[in-house]
């Protein structure tokens, strides 16, 4: 179906230090980006909110131990606006599951998805009514797709696929998900409450 066709988005999973992340969030002023919660009122954070709310997230899972205050969070939506367009991005942190001696484990690895849709929506209508299909975001928003491959490709030169060996039902067995983590958030995760906890090796490749 044409209403199919073109959908979805595009994606990147990554964890970085807190620092890598300051120069990320450069790009993002550059653009004059902003951010806003995803409450009711879209509540907007400066760019120095969203680096402390990156940082602490970060650290609650790549410190030594577990904290017992609530996990933070990290959730955003990103507009973008240019002179000739007006988009923009989703950023939201996603847990990665390992198994622990035939089960799931009770916690999970931590990322950001930063998202951008394939799709742009055209309201049509014939004989039988209003419909919508979804064209190629490419052709209609091309400053701001250009500008997601600008920042996914500098997220993706400071990191590497994400690849860590977890107890499974009878042995270690690596893991590969579909996740990019710089060489600083390995080694601080190779340390941390988590990693401890389930024994789990982290590849620093």
């Amino acid at each position: 179906m044409d209403r199919l066709k073109n959908g979805g988005f595009y994606k990147l999973k990554f964890f970085i230090s807190p620092e890598e992340f300051r120069n990320v969030l450069k790009l993002f002023e550059h653009k004059q980006a902003q951010f806003h919660l995803t409450d009711y009122a879209q509540t907007k954070h400066d760019h120095n909110q969203v680096y402390e709310a990156y940082e602490a997230f970060y650290r609650y899972f790549a410190s030594g131990e577990k904290r017992n205050d609530v996990r933070p969070f990290f959730v955003y939506s990103i507009s973008v606006a240019s002179d000739h367009e007006k988009s923009g991005f989703f950023a939201r942190n996603e847990g990665v599951h390992f198994p622990y001696f035939g089960q799931w484990a009770e916690d999970e690895l931590p990322c950001i998805v930063l998202s951008f849709p394939k799709g742009f929506q055209i309201d049509l209508e014939d004989a039988k009514g209003k419909y919508y299909i979804y064209e190629d975001i490419r052709n209609h928003k091309p400053l701001t797709y250009t500008f997601f491959e600008e920042i996914t490709g500098h997220i993706k030169k400071m990191t590497k696929p994400l690849r860590f060996a977890a107890h499974d039902s009878e042995a270690m067995k690596e893991q590969k998900p579909s996740v990019r983590m710089s060489r600083d958030a390995v080694q601080d995760m190779s340390k941390s409450w988590i990693s401890t906890k389930y024994g789990l090796m982290i590849n620093d490749r």
